[in-house]
């Protein structure tokens, strides 16, 4: 048995798919299940993958843009390299089922899984699914889609889950976070996470308001790699030793810190893409949700609106993100314990935990012969 998993090359793709490999090993422990991933180069993404032990095969892949852009020219010459490539790796490889994440990194080989009927399966983590997600949805025999009424789908073909999650994010202990963050757990803790590259405006409006962020509250803050020196470095010159101690920058949060830093935290400053929206619900945690504004088809904007409409979370869009304002909705927010509570209510509610366990079930259930 033979699976071959294709997606965008960020984490966003590749957290679900990671999450969805684990489940298969669960469900399935026999030797012949074998599994590939066919994709971009992306060392983070496929960092993580090796730690699961899939086989990896790169590829080119050129973004599927309706915009002008310089780059467009470059791409357009490795879209039919990519395609090539993933013909020659599915031809030999012959795989049963491809479970594509969507994404630009997936279209050539769900473009050759067409080409050579090999079937294929789509899960789509955003509202609004990408430009390659929605060129290639009519080729595939079942669409998994995260949020309810997903756009741009027909309705008769596709199956709501949710969104795949690693099963170990639900396991973490406020035990465990003290003793990794080193946390003094006398004020109320916000965990901070733009995204695993980070995010410059979200870091630039919390360094402008930190101390007297930290009055009120003790921060875990995700500041990306590329900023985390720059974060560190001012938030050291603006803090006095009596603040210090309340705030913990990390470039990036590997899987254990993430899931402790979840499981102590009050509530969650994020952007606004599936997986961690998903991740948040799952752990029932209030958010406030800032979605990056220009996102393909808008998809961070319609995410957390329609997640918003649950009652989970409060969303600010960037051009409102104004320092002190956004001080006072948290003090506001703090102050009244009981909207803290509805929201982490509301977002356990909206939470699918068992996402990946119904993708990984479903797809070996597809591949397995008719009991006789």
């Amino acid at each position: 048995m033979e699976i071959v998993f294709t997606g965008g090359g960020t984490g966003g793709h590749i957290f679900p798919i990671v999450a969805i490999v684990r489940e298969m090993r669960k469900i399935y422990d026999r030797q012949d299940l074998k599994m590939f991933y066919i994709g971009p180069k992306d060392d983070y993404s496929l960092d993580l993958l090796n730690e699961e032990n899939i086989v990896i095969k790169r590829i080119l892949a050129g973004k599927l843009r309706r915009y002008f852009s310089w780059q467009t020219l470059i791409d357009i010459f490795k879209v039919p390299i990519g395609i090539l490539q993933a013909f020659f790796y599915l031809f030999f490889l012959a795989p049963d089922v491809i479970v594509s994440k969507g994404g630009y990194g997936s279209f050539p080989v769900v473009i050759v899984g067409r080409i050579l009927h090999i079937p294929i399966i789509l899960h789509e983590s955003d509202f609004s699914p990408g430009l390659a997600s929605r060129k290639t949805s009519k080729w595939t025999a079942e669409i998994f889609t995260s949020f309810p009424n997903t756009e741009f789908f027909p309705k008769k073909k596709i199956i709501n889950v949710g969104n795949a999650i690693r099963q170990n994010i639900l396991n973490g202990s406020q035990k465990a976070a003290q003793s990794i963050f080193g946390l003094m757990a006398d004020k109320p803790l916000i965990l901070i996470i733009g995204g695993s590259q980070g995010s410059q405006k979200i870091n630039d409006t919390i360094l402008s308001i930190l101390p007297e962020m930290l009055q009120n509250f003790e921060i875990i803050h995700q500041t990306g790699q590329k900023n985390f020196s720059q974060v560190k470095n001012e938030s050291n010159s603006i803090l006095s030793p009596s603040l210090r101690k309340y705030y913990h920058p990390f470039p990036f949060l590997n899987e254990k810190e993430y899931q402790n830093a979840l499981a102590a935290c009050a509530m969650v400053i994020a952007r606004a893409g599936a997986g961690t929206i998903f991740e948040i619900a799952a752990n029932k945690k209030a958010s406030i949700l800032i979605p990056l504004p220009h996102s393909a088809q808008n998809h961070q904007i319609k995410n957390a609106y329609a997640y918003g409409k649950t009652g989970a979370c409060q969303v600010i869009e960037q051009e409102n993100l104004k320092p002190h304002f956004f001080l006072e909705k948290l003090k506001y927010l703090f102050s009244r314990p009981q909207d803290i509570e509805a929201m982490a209510l509301n977002a356990e509610k909206f939470s699918r935990p068992r996402a990946a366990e119904m993708i990984s079930s479903y797809v070996l259930e597809y591949l397995s012969p008719p009991q006789k």
